[in-house]
């Protein structure tokens, strides 16, 4: 019997880069237009919240909501399931995230935008890389566009514009004078931290030039959190 210390991550890997990415190729094609809709909804956001709409923070929640149950079906269920049997644990864990962004959004109503800070600046610029970044990511690796993965549709770039709306809504001050921080609902914060972790390993298990990227993006996310309470 073979020792367990001589395994290395890659034998734990179920699928191949390839089969991996042409997931997203057949994914794309067969979800497409929706990627228009999508990117608009996502951009009008983005707008929303520089220009400190009373109504971005409820909206931002839906929106995410939204995207994390589409995600954790019509992705993780209904096609990486077929190629990976942990997909079944990660649509249980993305709608478990749309559940509570719902909740959210309930209580976000009404609240202004976060007030001006550093985290408010790392918030707009990770909602926009999330936005037209990351789709781009691929091509620049030398993968085809058609692979390409969009906020709403795909795991990562919904995850990462999730840690960026998350430093963007406030939390209620407790004076009327009082600057908003970002928001205080901690149980928000786990899961997206989380996949940004599970898909850092896949992808570095896979030998990807951009293993690095979600979660880089997650320290600097937390790093951000961390001086908005401090200040």
């Amino acid at each position: 019997m073979t020792e367990w210390w001589t395994y290395r991550p890659s034998d734990f890997l179920l699928f191949s880069p390839r089969t991996y990415y042409r997931l997203f190729e057949l994914y794309n094609a067969e979800v497409w237009p929706a990627h228009l809709l999508a990117l608009g909804l996502g951009l009008a956001l983005w707008l929303a919240f520089w220009q400190r709409r009373a109504w971005a923070a409820h909206a931002g929640c839906v929106l995410l909501a939204a995207a994390w149950l589409w995600v954790a079906w019509a992705f993780h269920w209904q096609r990486f399931a077929s190629i990976n049997w942990a997909a079944t644990w990660f649509a249980a864990a993305f709608a478990l995230q749309g559940l509570l962004l719902c909740i959210a959004a309930a209580t976000a109503r009404g609240r202004s935008a976060a007030a001006p800070g550093p985290w408010r600046h790392v918030g707009l610029a990770l909602l926009l890389f999330a936005l037209l970044v990351q789709p781009a990511l691929g091509t620049l690796l030398e993968r085809s566009w058609q692979q390409a993965e969009w906020f709403g549709l795909a795991p990562d770039p919904t995850a990462l514009a999730t840690l960026g709306v998350l430093l963007l809504c406030p939390r209620a001050a407790a004076t009327a004078d009082a600057a908003l921080k970002p928001t205080a609902a901690w149980w928000l914060w786990p899961i997206p931290l989380l996949w940004c972790g599970v898909t850092g390993m896949t992808l570095a298990t896979m030998q990807s030039a951009d293993a690095m990227v979600l979660p880089g993006a997650a320290l600097v996310a937390l790093a951000a959190l961390w001086r908005a309470r401090v200040t």
